[in-house]
This record gives C-alpha cells, structure tokens and sequence, in this order.
C-alpha cells in the first residue's frame, strides 16, 4: 500500500482517541482534564472531547474532575483471549485433562456478571447441566467465576458486588454479599475455587486460574463433575494436581 493510500485512509482522531486511552492506562490512579490536555499535547477542548466520549462509551469513568478507565477495556481484551490462538494451543492440553481424569474440562472469561466458555472439552459422564463454547453462566455461583473475580483489583470487585444479581440456584448457594467476597477471597488466596453445588445440584467443579505474563489473570480453566462420584475432599486431592500441571503448560504461551 503506497503512502497516498495510507494517508487517504488514516484516521487522525481514533489514532489520538486511542493515545488518550493509552496515557489513561498509565495513571490508573486517574487523570485530570488539564492534565491530559497537557500529556496528550491537545487543547483542552479537544482533550475534553475525546474523554467524554470514552466515558459516554463505557471505556472510562468520570468522578468529579478526575477521568479514569473502566474494566470493559480490559473485558475487551479478555474477549480476544478468548477468540485467539491461546485456545487452539491449549485444547490438546485440556483434553489430555479430560481423559485422564474422564471429566469434562472447561475454559472461560468474565464478561461482565457472567463467565463465557471460550473452550470445552466434554467427559464420557452426562451431566444435567448443557454446556458449549459461548454458554454464559452467572459468576457468583461457578468456580471458575470465583476465580476470575479473585483476578480483579478490589474497585472491581467492589463494583462487582453493588451491581451484581444474586439469586440463590440451590440451598446452597452463597447469596449473602459479604459471605460471597470472603468465598472469592479464599479462592484468590488459595490459587483455586470449589464450588459444591451452588450453580446446580448434583454438580461440583474445581477451577484454576490462567494468567499472562504479568500476573493477570486472563481467563480460568476447571474440571466439573457429578457431586456422586467425587467428594470436595477428593477432587482437591486428585484433580487439582492435573488442573496445576495444565494450567502451567497454558502460562507458557505467554512466555513462548
């Protein structure tokens, strides 16, 4: 493509709405109108422009005088986690998972207040529950949702949990908000979640998380199974130990 063609077909404005974006990801303590006028080289005006917009898009947030991003752009990115190579890499993985254990193991992201599967691969045990890539689940109640959430900073969370429709599933769903945190806690300290029929009963599933190079967590990875079969002790002793060794095969696409 010559350079007339290149120049004919650049957009000025989203190449400088796209710096405004970057320089915000900088501070994430926030910026000042002034001071991103100043940082971006823009009038205040133009400045002013461009962060409204972000705002009225759902990519930053206003408070009082102070801009700053919101989680969509990092939804965004999960998103495209989940649509890109990582899955094709990590499939053989999960699948050597599934066999080895003769359960369904599962890959998905947050999006919003629900976990979206972006990978399965199903067991030879028929579960009640029907699951497919692009099945969205509440997060609160499965343990790969424990585990994502555990991944946010705690604005995030706290932002979660105001917006959050919790709605009890089971007798044993957690639908108190503050017992709900703690759960989330745990898992985040822990490095895994169980989740004991919360979401459905009959169904206990164990995930762990998969994080990137700088050790965020981009999506997470479980193993569900019938509630009959395994006790929560039992999958802590004899599937966490595969969901470990795989997890850590997949962090090394991020290093590759």
């Amino acid at each position: 493509m010559d350079e007339e063609t290149v120049s004919r077909d650049h957009v000025g404005s989203l190449e400088r709405g796209l710096a405004v974006m970057e320089i915000l990801a900088r501070h994430p303590q926030g910026m000042t109108l002034t001071e991103m006028a100043e940082e971006a080289g823009l009038t205040r005006a133009g400045a002013r422009r461009f962060l409204l917009t972000l705002v009225a898009t759902g990519y930053a947030t206003q408070d009082g005088r102070v801009f700053s991003l919101s989680p969509r752009l990092l939804t965004v990115a999960r998103t495209w986690l989940g649509g890109g190579s990582l899955w094709s890499f990590a499939a053989p993985i999960m699948r050597a998972v599934a066999t080895q254990l003769n359960e369904a193991c599962s890959a998905a992201i947050l999006s919003g207040p629900d976990v979206v599967y972006v990978a399965r691969i199903p067991g030879r045990r028929i579960l009640s529950v029907s699951l497919d890539v692009g099945t969205r689940l509440p997060a609160y109640c499965t343990s790969m949702g424990r585990i994502l959430l555990g991944g946010l900073t705690p604005g995030e969370l706290d932002a979660f949990l105001r917006q959050a429709t919790v709605e009890r599933r089971t007798p044993k769903t957690i639908t108190d908000k503050k017992l709900l945190a703690e759960a989330i806690g745990k898992a985040k300290a822990d490095g895994f979640a169980i989740v004991d029929e919360e979401l459905e009963l009959g169904l206990r599933s164990i995930a762990v998380p998969i994080r990137d190079r700088s050790g965020s967590t981009v999506a997470a990875i479980n193993v569900s199974t019938q509630s009959a079969r395994l006790s929560v002790a039992e999958m802590e002793r004899e599937i966490l130990p595969a969901l470990l060794e795989a997890r850590q095969r997949i962090e090394d696409f991020f290093v590759v």
